[in-house]
């Protein structure tokens, strides 16, 4: 089943790989996933103009802003597999666990530059997605289509000695 994003940017979206994924196609695309998908950049946006502003203990707003947009991309992957997911979901992940360990510890370790981090991931995600499309034409990371056992690398079928 192939669903068509309603308001995803004009993309269509890709069959789901399992059919456990086909919810995750649905909810993106249904009438409420635009406003799902403004949401989360609003909360994360938000979020991260919030943490400067806390105390180190209290700005715990950098790691539920990393968990919330790498979880969303993350889940973007595994239903559009755009090659930028492939970076900003653990990327924006891993920030999200780094921001809580600061925030157990109490002070930031990189210096306070967590939203130059977050940004960077970005960055170099958008760098990566360009590079991906120019060499592969294509914005989506397919799988790999299986070989039949039956042929060899060649697609010709191996020789019997």
């Amino acid at each position: 089943m192939v669903i068509h994003a309603a308001a995803g940017l004009g993309v269509a979206v890709l069959d789901a790989a399992t059919e456990a994924g086909l919810p995750v196609g649905v909810l993106a695309v249904a009438a409420l996933g635009a406003v799902a998908v403004f949401g989360v950049v609003a909360v994360v946006v938000g979020l991260l103009n919030l943490a400067p502003h806390l105390p180190p203990r209290a700005s715990l707003a950098v790691g539920v802003a990393g968990l919330a947009a790498g979880g969303w991309c993350s889940l973007n992957f595994w239903r559009c597999r755009h090659a930028h997911c492939l970076i900003t979901g653990p990327g924006w992940l891993a920030l999200g666990v780094f921001a809580f360990g600061e925030a157990a510890v109490g002070h930031s370790l990189i210096g306070g530059y967590e939203q130059l981090v977050f940004m960077a991931v970005l960055g170099t995600a958008i760098g990566f997605e360009i590079v991906w499309y120019f060499l592969r034409h294509t914005n989506a990371v397919a799988p790999a289509e299986p070989r039949s056992p039956a042929r060899g690398s060649q697609g010709r079928k191996p020789s019997a000695l």
